[in-house]
């Protein structure tokens, strides 16, 4: 673990595919080891792997609410929601040492800022008093990913995330605090764990989801050989057909970057699964739409403590938004 005396902490996303303005990623890399991550090719720009590495060579980004407070102070700057954790998990295990994620949601809660924050964590939970004031307030959306219930399957899929069991109590938790919670099936694995989509999303609106999200799994760069490997060591059974299916999801290609197909894919069988999704949530409750959140009651923050050495920081970088 080493820290990083970032200049800038908001990232703008250029992608027309993701909804949300801006992100923050407190760390780099994550220990969730997540193999069909696909952030994992950012720590090539670190001159690390983005295989192993990735999983145990992690970065904080110390004064990360410093520079989110400095950020919003800025002349002219105009609220929009900020995501947290559309890159690594902000509730990673290191979180518990570094509290960053907890610094970031004070400064928005002071600035009355909305936000939305993805996870597959049941650290999330620690926060509950912040973010319970934050939905009070409706500056804020939670949505926890749960790609399978199988607690086997999950420690082979994400083998340092939380069980299957405790991300659905932190559902149910979250939305008894009056938080709105969302839930990510993602991503989708075909014959993996596409086959238990209808049972994530009973399980899920069962504990207190209220929306239901997805996306196909993704291969870009680096990440295609790694979960390729990945899939011949623990399913060698199906490896040829998960891939085959994944590039008829593709156009028979590994991977397509382009907004139209890089998170649900295209052709017959992403509209099946789009169908299953659909059909899935309308028995269970669970909405397609979330509700907006409030911008009005935007405050800038009071200077903190090292405004003045952070003055000369740049504006937001743009350099990882197209990653999400």
């Amino acid at each position: 673990m080493t820290s990083e005396a970032a200049r800038s902490i908001l990232t703008r996303n250029d992608s027309p595919d993701v909804p949300f303005e801006w992100a923050i990623n407190p760390y780099r890399g994550c220990e969730h080891g997540c193999i069909y991550c696909y952030a994992r090719p950012t720590h090539s720009y670190l001159n690390l792997s983005p295989g192993l590495d990735f999983e145990t060579q992690l970065i904080a980004k110390t004064h990360a609410a410093d520079l989110l407070r400095q950020a919003l102070r800025r002349r002219g700057y105009r609220p929009s929601p900020i995501n947290l954790g559309s890159a690594t998990d902000v509730y990673q295990p290191i979180e518990r040492q570094w509290r960053l994620t907890r610094q970031l949601l004070e400064v928005l809660l002071e600035a009355n800022h909305p936000c939305t924050l993805v996870t597959k964590s049941a650290g999330v939970l620690r926060d509950l008093d912040l973010l319970a004031e934050l939905a009070r307030r409706r500056l804020l959306l939670v949505f926890v990913s749960v790609t399978s219930l199988d607690r086997s399957l999950s420690r082979i899929l994400e083998p340092r995330a939380s069980a299957p069991q405790r991300r659905l109590e932190a559902i149910g938790r979250l939305a008894a605090a009056g938080v709105w919670v969302g839930v990510n099936v993602a991503p989708i694995i075909p014959f993996i764990n596409e086959p238990e989509i209808e049972q994530i999303l009973q399980a899920a609106a069962g504990a207190g989801a209220r929306s239901a999200h997805w996306t196909v799994v993704r291969l870009p760069w680096e990440v295609n050989p790694l979960f390729q490997h990945w899939l011949q060591t623990h399913f060698p059974d199906r490896a040829e057909r998960v891939m085959a299916r994944i590039r008829d999801l593709r156009g028979g290609r590994d991977y397509d970057a382009s907004f139209s197909q890089r998170m649900k894919g295209g052709g017959l069988w992403s509209e099946l699964i789009r169908q299953r999704v659909e059909k899935a949530a309308a028995r269970f409750g669970l909405q397609r739409q979330t509700p907006e959140l409030d911008l009005s009651a935007f405050v800038p923050p009071a200077a903190g403590a090292i405004e003045d050495r952070l003055s000369r920081a740049p504006a937001a970088s743009a350099g990882q938004g197209r990653l999400f």
